[in-house]
């Protein structure tokens, strides 16, 4: 018998047929002995219809009401699946985020967790009820709803299973688990029965949508045991994310291929080559509130050298516009960018024990004709910059090449 951690996402709870196969789903497991804490979502487009509603009051909208506003899609949800599982004769209690009490710090829309009390879920578990709390919502010091920002249900769920020492949490969502790669770019893509946690922050920090990456950074901290499922599927053991490395890991030198398409190129050219002059190009973007990703610099020839670096696609233009200014300033020959490009990053922590897994990378995509414009590495990971007309091909023949389209032996 054991304590988990449930979190289902907003398509998981979008109707109320949805949410009855919730408490069917979750009746079983309470059949089975297991103590029950259910973190859930807003109804899907739910939380952009709330949005939507206080844009059409303010273009901006105050950061603090908004939170009240879109917090009321969780309490929906909760009361929902509360009377769901009351109706199929289980005791059930909702809480929202303050009720809990999850307290978060004043920074409305992107709060962060403090602390959570503990001390009535216990009580309930005691008393045999399923625990449901809202997803995504906590309150600060003086009393005020805030939000964790887009996705914060799984990070939710993790602290509130870090809180409670819940023996695994259960991440629900509409896929049945962590692939390869995303399986509608490439059909032959392979369910990952585990993964490492440094391999799922990797992954999810650069592109695949499963996860929150605060939750798995959390998860991570917490030594919390996670696990992804389908909730279209009744059965299924999902992906277990790991502290340690599997007892395989020597097959599985990657573990999966990211990608994300929402990437631009800009070059500054014949920048003079001196000191402090990163800091004269990156500074004013970073004041801008412009993250920059992928940044290269060239070896100085004749006294001047070209500056490459990656913006997010929808800040592309305002970069180049900052840009422009600063090129005056420090004396560049040329600001030219591309908004058409895309990142390409195999993961795997089996590339610290390995060699030649970047040149693979490259010779397979010189092997397409597919020009590398930027390169990234780390530790557990290699990038690439890559045209966006090349992204799917790149993907395919980077899967095949590094054998993740075939099951690994026990």
């Amino acid at each position: 018998m054991a304590l988990i951690v449930q979190k289902y996402g907003g398509t998981s709870v979008g109707s109320t047929e949805r949410i009855k196969n919730v408490a069917r789903r979750i009746a079983k497991w309470k059949a089975q002995g297991h103590s029950l804490v259910v973190v859930l979502s807003a109804m899907s487009g739910e939380t952009n219809r709330l949005i939507a509603l206080a844009k059409e009051i303010q273009e901006t909208p105050n950061p603090r009401e908004l939170d009240v506003i879109v917090s009321t899609g969780e309490q929906v949800t909760i009361g929902l699946l509360a009377m769901a599982l009351q109706e199929i004769g289980l005791e059930a209690k909702s809480y929202c985020g303050w009720q809990v009490k999850l307290t978060t710090d004043s920074a409305h829309g992107k709060a962060r967790i403090s602390s959570i009390d503990d001390e009535a879920m216990r009580a309930d578990l005691d008393a045999g009820r399923v625990v449901i709390v809202a997803g995504f919502q906590g309150v600060d010091e003086n009393g005020a709803i805030t939000t964790l920002g887009r996705g914060g249900s799984d990070t939710s769920a993790v602290a509130l299973a870090a809180a409670l020492k819940a023996d695994e949490c259960q991440i629900y969502t509409d896929v049945d688990g962590v692939y390869t790669t995303d399986p509608r770019v490439e059909p032959e893509a392979r369910r990952l029965k585990t993964i490492t946690f440094e391999e799922m922050i990797e992954l999810a920090s650069l592109g695949s949508k499963v996860l929150q990456i605060r939750s798995v950074e959390f998860a991570g901290k917490y030594k919390v045991r996670l696990r992804v499922l389908s909730s279209f599927e009744e059965e299924g053991e999902g992906t277990l994310i790991t502290f340690e490395e599997d007892e395989s890991m020597e097959q599985a030198v990657v573990a999966g291929i990211a990608f994300d398409r929402n990437e631009a190129r800009i070059n500054v050219k014949g920048v003079p080559d001196r000191p402090g002059i990163a800091y004269q190009i990156l500074g004013p973007v970073a004041d801008a509130n412009i993250e920059v990703d992928m940044i290269i610099q060239n070896v100085g020839d004749h006294g001047a050298t070209d500056f490459s670096f990656t913006v997010p696609r929808g800040e592309y233009n305002k970069a180049l516009s900052i840009l422009r200014d600063v090129q005056t300033h420090i004396g560049a020959a040329k600001v030219e960018g591309d908004d058409k490009v895309a990142k390409i990053s195999i993961v795997g922590v089996g590339m610290r024990s390995h060699c030649g897994i970047a040149s693979t990378m490259f010779r397979t995509l010189a092997e397409e004709g597919i020009n590398i414009q930027l390169i990234s590495t780390s530790e557990i990971k290699v990038s690439v910059l890559v045209d966006e007309k090349y992204l799917e091909l790149a993907v395919r023949v980077l899967h095949k090449a590094f054998g993740l389209n075939q099951k690994i032996s026990a």
